[in-house]
């Protein structure tokens, strides 16, 4: 097993790039078209069962967990390389995260632009996520 070394500031700057990307593309970037094809109103926004800063403290962890997975990855199979680390996201995006998502368009009847729209996001956060990992060791 490879001993793995971590990079607390790159860790951390991975979950902080993973939120901003994410604020801007379900905020002023896509935000009312996701919620569109989400079927979520302004009024439902409103009454989620989270106020906006329990769902931050929820998305930094979220975030943190998914830089530290990327970590582990990137640093056992990759090659510190801005080729290796867009090739380990694309793979794990491909493998867990598109091959997941896609059961909101087959099983919950979700539009296939909701898809395309969240996974679309998750590909490019993971590259930038990875890029972070690999290339700030």
């Amino acid at each position: 097993m490879v001993e793995l070394t971590i990079n607390y500031w790159a860790l951390i700057a991975a979950a902080a790039a993973n939120m901003a990307i994410g604020a801007l593309w379900y905020g002023p970037v896509f935000g009312k078209q996701w919620r569109k094809l989400a079927g979520i109103s302004d009024e439902a926004m409103k009454e989620m069962p989270l106020k906006a800063w329990q769902a931050m403290i929820g998305g930094a962890v979220t975030s943190l967990v998914i830089a530290y997975v990327l970590l582990f990855f990137t640093a056992t199979w990759v090659a510190p390389s801005l080729e290796g680390a867009l090739m380990a996201a694309f793979w794990i995006w491909l493998g867990f995260i598109a091959t997941t998502q896609i059961g909101s368009y087959l099983w919950e009847g979700k539009p296939l632009k909701l898809f395309f729209l969240n996974t679309a996001y998750s590909l490019i956060s993971y590259g930038v996520m990875a890029t972070i990992l690999v290339l700030w060791q």
